[in-house]
């Protein structure tokens, strides 16, 4: 037989492994396999000469490799394809425009619990009620040797069977339930079972049941078990057996009892792993103003597909959202909605359930593996008609999405910052709604300047709400001279006597208040009053940060922590003194100014668990706190009744943070957390703290005035080149060897100067130079909006690759991230 003739018989497959390298991988696929393999299927292949990792199928063809024999694939692990074509052209898109591999955008888009790799350890079920003695010979020494040992690596179990491919036995034995992988114990999928009861066919027979009920009156515990059943079988069957024994109050034993007599039949099924909460659907109008924005967003979608809501805080946008969402899912088809982070969708998910039900799934990384995979399977087949997500719930595969909303737009956690893909979610859901052909819903009260840029210039529909939902008036704005305060020793602890008598005021009138400074732990570093010195991170060039909490210092880059240091480091002298103030701070100091009412702090320190945040939020809603400090996090589109009164302890320090969204960023942190006042009845009131109150941003707070402050700072962003004006793309280059970086990054610069000439910043060292012993440097490339973008990115990627190939540079470390900040 000819080589040629041999090629017609033999598949390849390219696919998509979970690494950094920009390439694919090819497979060839045994003759056993070629009807099961296809494109967006997983399946298990080894990776160099024992690991073992499952990769996505991309593309089939039979084209040989020229220069090395192509290895089997192992198995395939789906019947269906589980990564859409829409998928993988928008893991296409974001590799390319985003400068990472299509392996960093696959580990990144597919749940823990769909990757399985040659790390996985193999353990015993001991809940496998069957006779191993019958299980294929491999697989039973497979099962006998787990019997002997805790767990088994794959390689062991090679060296134990004297067999390369032990995957078809592994995979014989999990479909059983005789083993797991240990990745199914923490993070692969398997599913979630309850145990239920349900009555034996015999006693359906009401002749045989009356019988029954005569025949257990001498059993009274049994007999009120099976009453108890009877009670709950009328509502739903089969009956829960938790539910069952608490109803009756009952031990498991009796349950056994009545199933050893054959009269209960007792089976775990499969349940789902997302609880809905029954609630009554919530319905309501528009207000005409709402209307009005409604009936322009349809029209707008008719000509553009990309419109931004501009509405004001407390305006109801969340209810266009919802009668927009109506609208698409009566057609058949599909909504993500997206929000910045699940500090945000706690009350929104109580929303949406109450009038869409069942209907919605939500998706965010404090779910586990095995509901993530759950949430993937369940959108693949249609079963969710609106997610509501984080910037994640981009990669779940919708079928026929429509709508895609984007609350919140301007906030920066939809850009992801660490490992790649370094994606901003906002524009990749606006690719994603392009390759849907669905449309797409910018929402916010205080828009991006990119955003409101191309808004303002036609590319994007503009829709506006300037009335708020309950009719009342925008909260008042006052600036609290804290400079003044300072000066007099009127501080009651970090408030100015203006926020203090207003904060006194709300609180015996019996309304809530909000304080925000958006700095975490107590104190931001310790200082020697002697000599100036202070404790600092010995992995980072940063302070350690004060937590009362464990009483001990933090490095909030590394994580490192240290024991608070009793005496200076430097001279030996005790007068060391806690500096500036966080959340911890501020809520110990208030608690001593206000004993007769509750305190709530909300940070990332206190919000930690799954459920956190909605407990909190929920105990807040319900006034059983009076005072809510915190971070960002109360920020974030929270709609609270009885908040009257918002405190913005420090402006300044915002403000002056060097980065040219500063100012940006501080307006929409002040302006949304004054959204939370006063969004009923009766009108609320800021107070912002400022060392300089008469900054000009503050006027445009006051009046609410978002045009306004555009108009004012857009130049300046054109005047120095940044965004929207010009496109970034910022080279972060880290080692441990610090002249070697300087050197390498210099380098660096010096080369892709020839490609960008003077749109090229640095190298220089950021604010914080070391992070885990890794010094850093930094390039800014700032490049026009036009189409020669492409070809200059590509040649900034080669440039890179062969950077990163000179054996001299090897231990530095380049990371790119496009559209940064």
């Amino acid at each position: 037989m000819s080589k040629d003739s041999r090629n017609i018989k033999e598949v390849y497959a390219e696919l998509i492994l979970p690494f950094p390298l920009y390439k694919t991988f090819r497979y060839k696929i045994p003759p056993e396999f070629q009807p099961d393999v296809d494109i967006g299927k997983r399946v298990l292949v080894q990776f160099g000469k024992k690991k073992i990792y499952t990769g996505v199928v991309l593309e089939l063809h039979h084209q040989e490799p020229e220069t090395y024999k192509a290895k089997d694939i192992l198995d395939v692990l789906d019947e269906k394809a589980v990564v859409l074509p829409v998928q993988i052209e928008l893991w296409n898109w974001i590799a390319h425009y985003y400068c990472c591999s299509l392996g960093e955008v696959m580990a990144a888009a597919l749940p823990a619990s769909m990757k399985i790799e040659s790390e996985s350890r193999i353990i015993l079920n001991h809940d496998f009620e069957g006779n191993i003695h019958f299980l294929h010979e491999n697989e039973r020494i497979i099962a006998e040797s787990l019997g002997n040992t805790q767990e088994l690596s794959l390689s062991e179990i090679e060296e134990i069977l004297q067999i390369k491919n032990v995957f078809p036995y592994l995979k014989s034995l999990y479909n059983q339930g005789v083993i797991f992988f240990r990745e199914e114990v923490l993070d692969s999928y398997k599913a979630k079972t309850e145990n239920f009861i349900r009555l034996h066919p015999d006693f359906k027979d009401e002749k045989k049941l009356k019988k029954l009920f005569t025949e257990l009156s001498r059993a009274p515990k049994q007999l009120d078990l099976l009453l108890a059943w009877q009670y709950l079988a009328k509502k739903s069957y089969p009956v829960l057996k938790k539910e069952l024994l608490e109803k009756a109050e009952a031990s498991s034993s009796i349950c056994s009892s009545l199933v050893k007599k054959r009269i209960f039949i007792e089976q775990k099924i499969k349940v789902d792993r997302i609880e809905v909460e029954d609630q009554d659907r919530e319905d309501f109008s528009l207000k005409d103003f709402q209307q009005k924005a409604f009936d322009e967003i349809t029209s707008l979608h008719l000509k553009q597909d990309v419109v931004l809501l501009h509405g004001i805080t407390s305006s109801g946008k969340t209810h266009v959202y919802l009668k927009l969402i109506e609208e698409i899912i009566n057609k058949g088809l599909q909504v993500l909605y997206l929000v910045p982070e699940i500090a945000l969708s706690a009350q929104l998910i109580r929303k949406l359930r109450a009038y869409f039900g069942s209907e919605i799934g939500i998706y965010h990384s404090k779910f586990s593996p095995n509901e993530r995979y759950e949430i993937w399977h369940k959108t693949l087949n249609k079963q969710y008609k609106v997610v509501l997500g984080v910037r994640s719930a981009l990669f779940l595969p919708f079928r026929n999405l429509g709508l895609i909303v984007v609350d919140e737009e301007h906030e920066n956690t939809f850009k992801q910052q660490n490992p790649a893909p370094r994606y901003q979610a906002r524009d990749t859901a606006i690719m994603l709604g392009s390759l849907h052909k669905a449309k797409i819903l910018l929402g916010s009260a205080t828009p991006s300047f990119e955003s409101f840029y191309n808004a303002f210039t036609g590319k994007y529909g503009l829709v506006s709400m300037d009335k708020r939902f309950s009719e009342v008036t925008l909260p008042e704005v006052v600036v609290s001279n804290l400079a003044q305060d300072q000066k007099r020793k009127q501080l009651k602890g970090q408030l100015t006597s203006l926020l203090y008598n207003e904060c006194v005021k709300t609180l015996e009138q019996g309304d809530q208040l909000i304080l925000f400074i958006n700095r975490r732990g107590f104190a931001p570093y310790l200082e020697c009053q002697t000599c100036g010195w202070i404790p600092d991170c010995a992995n980072c060039d940063i302070s350690l940060t004060y937590h009362k909490y464990g009483n001990r210092l933090s490095c909030h880059y590394c994580g490192s922590r240290q024991n608070v240091p009793i005496r200076c480091s430097r001279c030996g002298n005790s007068s060391m003194l806690m500096k500036g103030f966080g959340t911890e701070k501020v809520e110990d100091d208030i608690e001593v100014l206000f004993p007769d009412y509750q305190v709530m702090r909300m940070d990332q320190d206190t919000t930690r668990s799954k459920k956190a945040y909605d407990k909190m939020i929920r105990s807040f809603e319900k006034g059983e706190y009076q005072i809510l400090v915190g971070t960002q996090m109360v920020t974030k589109g929270l709609d609270f009744e009885k908040v009257k009164l918002v405190g913005i302890l420090n402006a300044d320090q915002m403000l002056s943070y060097p980065d040219f969204r500063a100012v940006e960023r501080s307006y929409q942190l002040m302006s949304q957390v004054s959204g939370r006042s006063g969004r009923r009845e009766d009108r609320g009131r800021v107070i912002i703290q400022s060392l300089n109150p008469a900054n000009k941003i503050f006027n445009y707070l006051k009046e609410h005035n978002f045009r306004g402050f555009f108009t004012e700072y857009l130049p300046e962003r054109a005047e120095f080149n940044y965004p929207p004006f010009k496109k970034l793309i910022k080279l972060t280059m880290k080692s441990r060897d610090h002249k070697l970086l300087l050197e390498g990054s210099r380098f660096l610069a010096a080369r892709l100067r020839l490609i960008v000439g003077n749109k090229l910043l640095g190298p220089e060292a950021p604010l914080v130079s070391r992070i885990r012993n890794e010094h850093i440097q930094e390039i800014i490339i700032k490049l026009d909006r036009n189409n020669k973008i492409t070809h200059l990115k590509n040649k900034i990627q080669d440039e890179l690759a062969s950077f990163s190939f000179l054996p001299k540079y090897r231990r530095i470390k380049t990371i790119v991230d496009v559209d940064p900040f």
